[in-house]
């Protein structure tokens, strides 16, 4: 089991967007951000309520089996607590931002980003290139 990584800050956080539902925000903390040598994808991810409320979860994603597992839950101390999960298939979770998360930006066209910084990047550009299409040149910054 990987160790719970700092508590997400606000200045590190980077907002995607979840079509449904609309009145929440949902940001990835991008110091969290890892990608390990079995290409599983960790990250903590913040769900904002319209009143302010956090849930915050250190979560993963393995891209190639198209599975997802929450490691822990924020606490409202800062605190990680409970228990580990088991993977799961992200077509089984009622939560939206697996989807996204796995398609759009860390698993695009189901190959895992190959570092942290290529998942920022593509939290901050609205989408990992690969998965709007264009080819390997915009990952690797050619196309910029």
């Amino acid at each position: 089991m990987p160790a719970a990584p700092a508590f997400p800050a606000r200045a590190t956080l980077l907002e995607f967007e979840v079509r449904a539902p609309r009145d929440f925000r949902y940001y990835i903390d991008g110091a969290t951000l890892s990608v390990d040598a079995k290409e599983v994808v960790r990250y903590a991810l913040v769900a904002r309520s319209p009143s302010g409320v956090e849930n915050v979860t250190y979560e993963a994603l393995r891209c190639k089996t198209d599975e997802y597992r929450v490691y822990a839950l924020g606490r409202a101390d800062g605190t990680w607590g409970g228990r580990p999960g088991n993977w799961r298939p992200i077509a089984e979770s009622r939560q939206p931002q697996h989807r996204i998360l796995q398609r759009e930006y860390f698993c695009p066209q189901n190959n895992p980003i190959r570092n942290a910084d290529e998942g920022r990047r593509a939290l901050q550009d609205g989408g990992h290139p690969w998965a709007k299409g264009f080819s390997g040149d915009a990952v690797r910054g050619l196309g910029r």
